[in-house]
């Protein structure tokens, strides 16, 4: 049942995809500082993972050296 559902809605956003795409008008230019945005928020996710596990591998290290300090 899960699966006619996923089906039927698959139709209906390609249908929906598919008209708003050709409704849609490109001028067939590049704005440079769009792309400048999307990098850096990229760079930004990227440096956040980094920060969270450099976080978590210090952790289990102050962890363990308490634990062999003992």
């Amino acid at each position: 049942m899960s699966t006619e559902k996923i089906i039927i809605n698959g139709k209906d956003d390609l249908a929906a995809l598919m008209t708003s795409k050709t409704d849609k008008k490109s001028s067939g230019r590049v704005d440079i500082n769009n792309l400048i945005a999307r990098v850096r928020l990229e760079k930004q996710k990227e440096n956040k993972t980094n920060m969270i596990f450099l976080s978590l591998v210090v952790c289990l290290l102050v962890v363990v050296a308490t634990i062999l300090s003992f």
